[in-house]
């Protein structure tokens, strides 16, 4: 098995882009920081980012649940099929690492990696939000990537330090092989109604607050979020 890889990471401040009299929702003015820059040499990865990095919406991403998101760079190889004139690339969906050798199915919640000098922790699957399909133009790109299961995920910092692309990704602890991100969006998207399941990953104790209260509010009132309000929002 090959070693995962740190193969690059990004980083990028929150801008405004887009016009406001736009007749296309799709091109409407909105703030984001998806825009990321490849980022050289050792950077800093505190309790909730890396340094450089920021978010323009602090209530639905950002905070130590949510400190790094990481998506495989082999998914973009199926991206660039789908839509050739997309341009899509790494960093592209505004990840901060860009990983290869590990995909959904082989990251569970709870894993605890050593990369450089930190020690980070897998919380949740990165729910896609409509920001994505705005930047590439693509109005269901962000249920595509939910529907696709290539989401990508986050990590939680558990000890801070300096990390640089580059470096190999070493799992130090693995507690819940039974819940991989794989597994995690097919019970939140799939099988919304296998209620039994959903309680078990409630009680996942290294599962992310924000995927414990969804999951537990389906399992006591039978709630199950917006989906089309996050997948597409603004863009109409």
């Amino acid at each position: 098995m090959n070693a995962i890889l740190l193969e690059n990471m990004f980083v990028g401040q929150p801008k405004t882009v887009g016009q406001k009299s736009a007749e296309d929702p799709m091109d409407w003015e909105w703030r984001s920081a998806i825009f990321k820059e490849p980022a050289e040499g050792p950077l800093w990865l505190g309790t909730t980012n890396l340094a450089g990095d920021g978010q323009a919406d602090l209530k639905n991403h950002g905070g130590p649940d949510k400190a790094v998101f990481a998506y495989p760079s082999e998914h973009y190889i199926h991206w660039q099929q789908e839509f050739p004139e997309a341009g899509m690339s790494p960093g592209g969906f505004g990840e901060n690492f860009s990983l290869s050798n590990q995909l959904e199915d082989g990251v569970a919640i709870g894993d605890t990696y050593e990369i450089g000098e930190a020690i980070i922790q897998v919380s949740q699957p990165r729910q896609p939000c409509w920001k994505p399909a705005r930047r590439f133009n693509i109005k269901n790109l962000a249920l595509l990537l939910q529907n696709s299961g290539r989401t990508g995920w986050y990590y939680r910092v558990l000890k801070e330090g300096y990390v640089e692309a580059g470096q190999s990704v070493k799992l130090m602890e693995r507690s819940y092989p039974q819940w991989t991100i794989e597994k995690c969006n097919i019970l939140m998207h799939v099988e919304k109604n296998n209620i039994e399941e959903a309680d078990k990953l409630s009680q996942c104790a290294s599962l992310s607050d924000s995927w414990k209260n969804t999951l537990r509010n389906r399992v006591e009132k039978g709630e199950n979020p917006d989906v089309r309000k996050r997948v597409i929002g603004p863009n109409g």
